[in-house]
């Protein structure tokens, strides 16, 4: 037998960097919130997956005191490297070139995780997080938003509320009747881990094009954090290789300007697609972060524009009296507020794609020359840091 409970604030279901940024922000201005994580608390403190976090994310972070924990554990981005393989142009990005302490960050996510949580038991009775707590369905009508909890009894729990908010990276989106996806499968995976390499990083990010797909090293600690992406069939290649082959496979695609690549660390590869949904409801749920839209990881964009999300959805909330939260009409205004930087960063991820992972003819030259282009024109470089930044 289900048990009832009625909320009458918004709840926020996931526990994630995305979920608990945006509950730290609606407990800053004053707006009670619960919070529903699957996991058990501290379930992901051990996660080294590497997160790219842009200095517009950086800005959010200190809003809410969280930077201040967090900076112990980042390694700041200076430059960004830009070029291709078995082609000429290369480009630059300086911080300095901006103005800016950096032009992004890289941290783990089990880091994240422990400076957000660390703030979250700071924050007075306003903001509850409820934790073990799966989501197993959830409905909405007319009045509200009703969602199913496994308890820890015998019983479920149903829980009523003017808001919800799906933040869980799209785990819990089968169990809403309504909404609908629109994927795209590149038929790319990314391959992952940490190398260590025979020169410092020197905070320099690089991002190099080949025809297989892009690859990315970002400094991260001592080491650089890799993302090699390509065809399905390719990354089950080199995935394949001993450790010795698999440093010169690498060394071969990526070139000299790190020195030798001396050590990977555990190896990890998942499929890369972009999706976004081609509906959502119009009242009392909104779906935010990975869990509304997924992008590949060529621009280091998903997870910032997930950030900026949370926030304009907790500014649209402050600015939305009790009585009308999950109103049509305020989230028309959200939905209608992000539509342009969360549309313009899936094309722009997705041109990056194809683009720049063919090896078709004349390619090469064309890519090269925008490259060259880019290296040039200050202007373009500074619409280009302005976006990794802050999004449009």
């Amino acid at each position: 037998m289900a048990v009832k409970q009625a909320i009458d604030h918004p709840v926020v279901i996931g526990g994630g960097p995305v979920g608990l940024v945006l509950a730290l922000s609606l407990e800053q201005s004053g707006i009670p919130v619960t919070v529903l994580e699957a996991q058990q608390a501290g379930a992901m403190y051990g996660d080294g997956r590497a997160l790219a976090l842009s200095y517009g994310t950086r800005q959010v972070l200190e809003s809410l005191s969280v930077w201040p924990r967090l900076a112990p554990a980042v390694t700041a981005i200076e430059t960004i490297h830009v070029s291709q393989q078995k082609g000429f142009g290369r480009t630059l990005l300086k911080a300095t070139e901006h103005d800016l302490p950096a032009l992004g960050y890289v941290v783990s996510y089990g880091a994240l995780m422990k400076a957000l949580d660390a703030q979250l038991a700071q924050t007075p009775q306003g903001l509850e997080i409820r934790y073990q707590v799966p989501v197993q369905q959830l409905n909405v009508n007319a009045k509200e938003a009703e969602i199913t909890c496994q308890a820890s009894g015998e019983h479920d729990d149903v829980l009523t509320a003017p808001l919800a908010i799906v933040a869980d990276g799209g785990r819990s989106l089968e169990a809403i009747p309504g909404l609908v996806r629109e994927t795209k499968h590149y038929g790319h995976d990314a391959l992952v881990g940490l190398v260590q390499t025979e020169q410092p990083h020197r905070n320099i990010a690089y991002e190099r094009f080949t025809p297989h797909g892009p690859m990315a090293l970002l400094p991260n600690g001592s080491q650089f954090s890799l993302v090699w992406t390509g065809k399905q069939a390719y990354i089950d290649e080199i995935a394949a290789l001993d450790e010795a082959a698999f440093l010169q496979a690498l060394h071969q695609a990526f070139g000299d300007r790190v020195g030798k690549f001396l050590h990977i660390g555990k190896r990890a590869r998942f499929p890369l697609k972009l999706s976004k949904l081609s509906q959502t409801f119009p009242a009392h749920c909104v779906v935010i972060g990975n869990a509304a839209q997924t992008m590949h990881p060529v621009a280091g964009q998903g997870f910032n524009v997930g950030i900026r999300d949370a926030v304009a959805l907790a500014n649209n909330i402050a600015a939305t009296p009790a009585a009308e939260w999950g109103a049509a009409h305020r989230l028309a205004k959200y939905h209608q507020l992000r539509a342009r930087d969360t549309g313009r960063g899936l094309m722009f991820t997705d041109f990056l794609v194809n683009v720049f992972s063919n090896d078709l003819m004349g390619m090469g030259l064309l890519r090269g020359a925008g490259l060259g282009a880019l290296g040039m024109l200050p202007t373009v470089r500074r619409y280009l840091v302005n976006k990794m930044s802050y999004g449009s």
